[in-house]
């Protein structure tokens, strides 16, 4: 069986949602007051405007960054949304219409199948849940505080779909989703992926001396003496002297967290959402902003604003050549061909299921069926 992607097909990989790494340069766009030269220069490198909607951009190792936060309506039996589609550019929907989207969903919202290499996926869920399904046959259903972490590797095909269940209310869906580069040496590795259940992602809380009391979910890397969750074998996060950190900070109205320092030479960055006021030491930075930190410094967060969540993301640069294309992500140009030469012939393994977006039927519980076949579900 062939598995040919055609120009429209790439073309849709490269630009829509999740498969989308977009090569952008942004302004800084905030003015600094003379009272503050002093304190920014010690802690923020650079502040960068993120899109309105779309992919936010990242600092080596990160290759991409992507907030979902969707509100769907009241599910049906068939547990898809019950409200007309009309309007939607339906298998690539990304109109936020009416507060949510069906990306490449045809009925259930999503993402069906589509390939990767050469790269990890982190998917850290908030609040909702996601179907996955790949092409070496393992699944998974996981979210409401859960996290997934793939390594593409050598090359999957996976799907990752957004089953409603709620048919009184409406369906909320909030995750974030990472993309982590790996080096030259691992990015042909075996495919593998791991589940981090809710009570296995440590969450240190942290109370200001005012007594507000606001939490640092620890998703990868450690905090002070906290360490997170242990990272998969081939990842670059898997070396501890690469820094590797990534953390939701939980930050309640006027409330602080400080956060401790890294080694000199990584990239530390923040992504301060919409519609919040976050001061970074004494400086306040403008809502819907990336802020690039000088990692060797102790950085309090103080938020004047109602409570918001705050994106961490940190690590020790690979500095190695990046070529990407869609899904696939090397060091050269003949490696992209070469990838896609191997996803033509071989299709990663093909495809077990008999359709391109499957979910796992009604709401049982999470769990997670392992590449090695191991059934793993929370405790």
């Amino acid at each position: 069986m062939k598995f040919l992607l055609n120009r429209r097909q790439l073309i849709k990989l490269a630009f829509g949602g999740l498969f989308s790494l977009i090569s952008s340069s942004f302004g800084m766009n905030n003015k600094i007051n003379k009272k503050s030269i002093e304190d920014r220069m010690n802690s923020i490198k650079k502040i960068t405007t993120l899109p309105d909607s779309g992919p936010w951009p990242t600092s080596d190792p990160f290759l991409f960054c992507v907030h979902h936060n969707d509100k769907y309506p009241k599910a049906t039996n068939e547990f898809i949304p019950n409200s007309s589609l009309n309007g939607r550019n339906i298998g690539n929907d990304f109109s936020n219409k009416e507060g949510w989207s069906m990306y490449h969903g045809e009925t259930v919202p999503g993402f069906p199948k589509h390939p990767h290499r050469g790269f990890e996926t982190l998917t850290v869920v908030e609040e909702g849940i996601i179907d996955h399904s790949d092409s070496l046959g393992a699944t998974a259903r996981y979210g409401d505080g859960d996290a997934q972490w793939l390594t593409a590797g050598d090359g999957i095909n996976h799907s990752e779909m957004f089953p409603l269940f709620n048919q009184k209310d409406g369906n909320k869906l909030d995750f974030f989703q990472i993309w982590i580069n790996l080096p030259s040496k691992n990015k042909r590795v075996s495919p593998n992926f791991l589940m981090y259940w809710k009570n296995q992602i440590p969450k240190i809380k942290q109370e200001d001396k005012n007594g507000v009391v606001s939490e640092i979910e620890i998703i990868s890397g450690d905090f002070n003496e906290i360490n997170g969750p242990v990272p998969p074998p081939n990842s670059w996060a898997k070396n501890k002297e690469n820094q590797v950190a990534v953390w939701v900070i939980h930050l309640k109205s006027e409330g602080s967290v400080l956060l401790p320092e890294a080694q000199t030479g990584s990239n530390r960055c923040i992504y301060i959402l919409k519609d919040t006021q976050v001061k970074v030491n004494n400086d306040l930075v403008n809502s819907n902003t990336m802020v690039e930190l000088y990692p060797e410094n102790k950085i309090t967060l103080h938020n004047s604003g109602s409570d918001t969540k705050i994106l961490m993301l940190q690590g020790k640069p690979i500095n190695e050549p990046v070529a990407k294309y869609g899904p696939f992500v090397m060091n050269t140009r003949s490696e992209i061909e070469q990838a896609f030469e191997d996803y033509n012939s071989t299709g990663f393994g093909g495809w077990k299921w008999n359709n391109p977006g499957p979910i796992h039927g009604g709401f049982k519980g999470k769990f997670a069926k392992l590449i090695n076949g191991k059934l793993d579900k929370p405790t």
